[in-house]
């Protein structure tokens, strides 16, 4: 009997869109096609250092030592899978999703199991067409090492998975399973949660910055010329404004849209007590924000 072990390993998770309706249409085209690209994929694979685990039906497995070798790999085949598809009819094109996750996981002779498995899985589902969806453990150790960009996606609730796992998409162009179709009346695409990029957190922390000093340097003027008004109170409700907003950006605890629309709402209820005159007026527009972030929750994923 083979000896079970652990080891800390980056699982390659890859399956193909649409692969039941593929073969209900062309079988034998079909399987010819899922081989001619599985190939391709495990040469790159084991060009980039990485073993082909297990493949089934249209899903394949692998691992790799290198986390930035996994990902690596994954664009390669993306590329060299997108350049065999643009010969082929739209309808014929065979598109794989990717998911890769750095965890431990449980050996046993050459297969390999374990939740490291199962979120490698589960980020492939949630992968586009031709994309390539990775965990925040990979993201950590690739995004200053791999020249591509990378789109936040949020914390992903995934089936039999006790925490939400934080994942980003990586940007690798249009990856669509078909390109926009000249008609008369198009049709309105279904339109999905616009990822959050994480290039420009470094310059939101120094605009919040520059807005503290500017907020300091107009509170001190104020007081300086202090003649009974207090007119500060207006641009630092503005700058406390735009700050709450930074932080909703670079938060990744509570829903942007819910954490934004609470935001307005305080700023509202302020203005309405800054200029107090007997009516409390904003429970009105609050009562909206409040409509709006329960549907907002009722909705999310």
């Amino acid at each position: 009997m083979s000896e079970t072990q652990r080891k800390l390993t980056t699982i390659f998770a890859a399956d193909v869109q649409d692969y039941t309706r593929m073969m209900g249409e062309d079988e034998e085209g079909t399987l010819a096609m899922l081989k001619h690209y599985r190939d391709a994929m495990s040469r790159l694979i084991a060009s980039h250092g990485g073993r082909v685990v297990n493949t089934w039906g249209d899903g394949l497995l692998a691992d790799f030592p290198s986390v930035v070798e996994a990902v690596r790999a994954a664009i390669d085949v993306q590329n060299e899978l997108a350049g065999k598809n643009a010969a082929r009819p739209m309808d014929g094109r065979m598109l794989f999703r990717i998911g890769i996750n750095l965890g431990d996981v449980i050996v046993e002779g050459e297969d390999i199991y374990g939740d490291g498995v199962n979120i490698a899985a589960r980020l492939q589902a949630s992968a586009p067409a031709g994309g390539i969806v990775i965990s925040n453990t990979v993201y950590d150790q690739v995004r200053n090492k791999v020249a591509v960009g990378f789109d936040f996606l949020g914390a992903l609730e995934m089936k039999n998975i006790a925490d939400a796992v934080p994942s980003y998409a990586v940007r690798i162009g249009a990856v669509g399973p078909e390109p926009q179709k000249p008609a008369a009346a198009p049709e309105r695409p279904v339109e999905m949660p616009k990822p959050r990029s994480v290039a420009p957190r470094g310059r939101l922390r120094k605009l919040g910055g520059i807005l503290a000093v500017i907020g300091a340097m107009i509170l001190i003027i104020n007081i300086a010329t202090w003649e009974g008004e207090f007119w500060a109170v207006w641009p630092l409700l503005a700058f406390a404004f735009v700050a709450a907003m930074i932080w909703v950006r670079m938060q990744d605890r509570f829903d942007h849209r819910v954490a934004a629309l609470a935001v307005i709402g305080v700023g509202i209820v302020a203005i309405n007590m800054l200029t107090w005159h007997g009516t409390f007026w904003a429970i009105w527009p609050m009562l909206g924000l409040s409509v709006a972030a329960g549907i907002r929750w009722a909705m999310r994923d």
